[in-house]
């Protein structure tokens, strides 16, 4: 089980069962590496305490599946154990079981009033972990890939449900490709400004858009 923040440099391995807890937060400075084959189970819970993950600015989080052996993020819910090869018993009308996962980077976005940086609403606007934006086009935060997200999109907070993946003023060195999002309340993918580029995505049963874009996006998604 994952509580709060991740101090120092994590992995997290494909041989053990990891839990969301409420918000579990990858600070700055700080690295999470996930190992293919990874299955990471989210707790349910309504707000303000959602189960999610949040890499926050100069965090980074380091995902990398394989075709063979994707890492899932799913529903404490979800029976899936692959390890005695039980396939999930969930379907896509199984949606809001928890908050999905949020990436906040120092790349530029486009405000309405301005600022050059704002808080993800859902987040608490008190902490510096909740904001996002800055100058810095080229920021990294790092990669995923063969990653598969379901089962999220739970009410956050006030005017905000979350996405399967929320990319909030990411940078171009971040790496997003082959990602699955599946049974989403809100949007698959959305992306708030920033500049990272995304690829080859499967995104099925969304309650709202499959890709959504806002605040300046100047990336590309392809495939």
């Amino acid at each position: 089980v994952v509580q709060g923040n991740i101090e120092a440099d994590t992995t997290w391995t494909a041989d053990k069962n990891y839990v969301l807890d409420q918000q579990v937060t990858v600070p700055s400075g700080v690295t999470l590496t996930i190992e293919p084959g990874t299955v990471i189970k989210a707790n349910a819970g309504e707000a303000p305490s959602v189960s999610m993950l949040v890499v926050a600015r100069g965090g980074k989080i380091m995902a990398k599946g394989t075709a063979e052996a994707p890492i899932i993020f799913t529903s404490i819910n979800d029976n899936l154990d692959k390890e005695n090869n039980i396939a999930s018993a969930l379907n896509q009308e199984d949606v809001g079981l928890w908050g999905g996962i949020i990436i906040l980077g120092n790349a530029p976005v486009s405000l309405a009033n301005g600022d050059k940086e704002t808080f993800y609403v859902g987040l608490d606007p008190n902490e510096k972990s909740s904001y996002y934006g800055g100058d810095q086009n080229e920021d990294n935060s790092g990669e995923m890939e063969y990653v598969s997200i379901r089962h999220g999109g739970i009410f956050i907070g006030t005017g905000s449900e979350s996405n399967g993946l929320t990319l909030c003023g990411v940078g171009a060195n971040t790496k997003i490709s082959h990602l699955e999002i599946y049974a989403n309340q809100d949007d698959g993918i959305e992306l708030f400004g920033g500049s990272v580029n995304v690829s080859n995505l499967i995104v099925h049963a969304s309650g709202d858009d499959a890709i959504d874009i806002d605040e300046g996006y100047t990336g590309t998604i392809s495939n």
